[in-house]
């Protein structure tokens, strides 16, 4: 695994990278950067899936070139590390079986979500440790 923190735009990444971030089991999407991946990669279908039965928490879902962690229950409720190591681990299991090998993204979970970018990195960093996965953390 190679990770690294870069100052750039997370949209203005290479399309070789598939593009992960944080919602809730309901699928909101209505605050944070959870809004400009639905507006720029259609993630209504989670949207709708979530309205027939809510998406499970600690799980990923792939949709396109987006990986969806979730997270947390409601939109207004916060993660807890627990649940973010789930997805997290969900995520890996789903690169591997893909043959995902690029993964760029922002600092997940800790802006609205609150969690510990010291923390969260290291979860991070831990889980994807036996992989060949790039992770790129952009910071703008």
């Amino acid at each position: 695994m190679q990770f690294r923190e870069i100052q750039q735009d997370l949209f203005a990444m290479d399309e070789a990278y598939t593009l992960a971030h944080c919602i809730s089991a309901d699928a909101r999407m209505g605050a944070g950067i959870a809004v400009q991946f639905r507006q720029r990669f259609g993630l209504e279908v989670l949207q709708e899936q979530a309205k027939q039965e809510p998406l499970e928490i600690g799980q990923c879902y792939a949709v396109g070139r987006t990986l969806n962690l979730v997270t947390k229950a409601k939109f207004s409720n916060k993660p807890t590390y627990s649940s973010f190591t789930q997805a997290v681990k969900s995520m890996r299991d789903i690169c591997v079986e893909q043959g995902i090998g690029k993964l760029a993204m922002p600092q997940i979970g800790c802006g609205l979500d609150r969690l510990k970018w010291d923390k969260v990195s290291g979860i991070i960093q831990d889980t994807f440790a036996d992989t060949d996965v790039e992770i790129v953390v952009c910071t703008i």
